[in-house]
């Protein structure tokens, strides 16, 4: 078992820290504020967090780079799917043009997750937005596939979702994982050449049915032998999964309760960082919460994170 070391990474404390990507390139983590629609880079070379907030967005849920076009992002926003620049130290991001919008009908909805598969493709799921009807219960929300053209479009593939969180891809089983964080469960699905869902099975239910509340399901990342790492909001903790044998195998326990998501980085991607929230949903969060962290220590190695292909170029292999 390995000795884990939690330590608070230097930049800002946020309300609801999301979305942490690794960028090999420019041994940097991006992350977002999605209620402050807010772009952050910490450069791991200078270990200072420079940060931006997003040209006419009310929302900025997910940040992933653009393959072979530094500087340029997709991001999440409202219900648009957006193609950003930023050079990463400037105090202002700017929207480049829209790639898809889920229009009038989703209204009421925002993109929360979105990961990028092995092959460039971009998945990314909605949820009610905070100021709507009861956005905690309702299940209107969608899981998407992102489809280029002559008009961009998210063709969905799966309804009926509270929200939509956590997504990873496994190594060792070749499946896709995610989260529908009031489902309380983690399925599994095989994925056809067209980027479609099959056969879908729970692999592992993180609560009873009859259970108490104490937790909800969040972003989800994998190592590189295929283990899944599960942050829990309001459980101050990590869960590592095999999904071979569908089981917990560790828990990492944190200095916060509100957990939001987690992703493999470092040099030598044998670092798991964690973003966290500071909402104040019953009672106020201490720092550090909404704070980044940083759990060393795991004695695991993560993979090069999936950069999103646009239309016209093809997805490199991971290196």
């Amino acid at each position: 078992m390995s000795n884990a070391k939690v330590e608070v990474l230097p930049g800002p404390f946020l309300q609801l820290g999301e979305g942490p990507h690794w960028d090999a390139e420019s041994q940097s983590l991006y992350y977002v504020c999605i209620l402050s629609a807010t772009l952050h880079r910490y450069d791991w070379r200078e270990a200072k967090t420079y940060s931006a907030p997003l040209e006419g967005a009310t929302y900025a849920s997910f940040i992933i780079p653009v393959q072979r076009r530094r500087g340029e992002f997709v991001v999440g926003s409202g219900t648009r799917l957006l193609l950003v620049s930023w050079d990463g130290r400037s105090p202002k991001a700017s929207v480049s043009q829209v790639l898809a919008d889920l229009g009038s009908d989703a209204a009421d909805h925002r993109f929360n997750d979105g990961k990028v598969d092995p092959q460039g493709r971009l998945y990314a799921g909605t949820m009610l937005a905070e100021d709507s009807r009861n956005h905690f219960e309702m299940d209107d929300g969608k899981l998407y596939r992102y489809e280029a053209g002559a008009a961009g479009r998210m063709v969905p593939l799966k309804s009926k979702v509270h929200i939509s969180n956590g997504l990873t891809w496994s190594a060792r089983t070749n499946r896709f994982y995610y989260i529908d964080s009031f489902a309380f469960d983690i399925k599994e699905y095989a994925i056809d050449a067209d980027g479609n869902l099959a056969e879908e099975r729970v692999l592992i239910r993180l609560k009873d049915d009859e259970a108490a509340t104490e937790f909800i399901a969040d972003g989800m990342t994998s190592d590189a032998d295929g283990n899944l790492y599960v942050a829990l909001f309001a459980g101050s903790k990590i869960v590592k999964i095999d999904p071979q044998v569908a089981q917990i195998v560790q828990e990492i326990p944190l200095p916060v309760s509100q957990v939001t998501s987690v992703a493999f980085g470092g040099p030598d991607l044998d670092i798991l960082f964690a973003t966290t929230a500071a909402k104040e949903l019953s009672t106020p969060q201490e720092p550090p919460a909404g704070a980044v962290l940083t759990i060393s220590g795991l004695a695991v190695r993560g993979t090069r994170m999936n950069e999103f292909v646009l239309p016209g170029t093809s997805a490199s292999p991971p290196s």
